[in-house]
C-alpha cells in the first residue's frame, strides 16, 4: 500500500499521471468538487463549477491556459482563476498546487 497522507491543510487529489498534458480531470474529495488541469507539466487546480453558471470546468475545452466553460463557452485563465471572456464575470477559485510522490497536492 502506497502512503499518500498528506500534512494537515492539504488535500490529496490523484497521481500526475492521472492527467495527461493539455486534460483536466475532475475529483470529487474533502466536500471539494475540483478541476485539476496539467499544462505541460504543470499541474493547476481550479473549482470545477463556473462561477456563471452550471458549467463543469473540467469538461470544457482547453486553450492554451485558457479554459472555456462547457456550458456557455465563458472562458477563464488556468492559471490565476481570472475571467478572459464573458458571460464569466467573476474569477474562479484557485489552490496552491504541490507535486509530492508523483501526487497532486493542494492547499486548503
Amino acid at each position: 500500500m502506497t502512503d499518500t497522507s498528506v500534512a494537515s491543510g492539504e488535500l490529496d487529489l490523484c497521481a500526475a499521471a492521472d492527467v495527461a498534458p493539455g486534460t483536466a480531470l475532475k475529483v470529487e474529495t474533502g466536500g471539494l468538487t475540483l478541476a485539476v488541469f496539467n499544462l505541460d507539466g504543470e499541474f493547476y487546480v481550479t473549482d470545477d463549477a463556473c462561477t456563471h453558471g452550471p458549467g463543469s470546468l473540467s469538461e470544457g475545452e482547453i486553450f492554451d491556459d485558457v479554459i472555456e466553460c462547457n456550458f456557455h463557452q465563458g472562458q477563464f485563465c488556468i492559471r490565476t482563476g481570472e475571467p478572459v471572456l464573458a458571460p464569466c464575470t467573476d474569477p474562479v477559485k484557485t489552490y496552491s498546487v504541490t507535486l509530492r510522490d508523483g501526487r497532486v497536492v493542494i492547499q486548503i
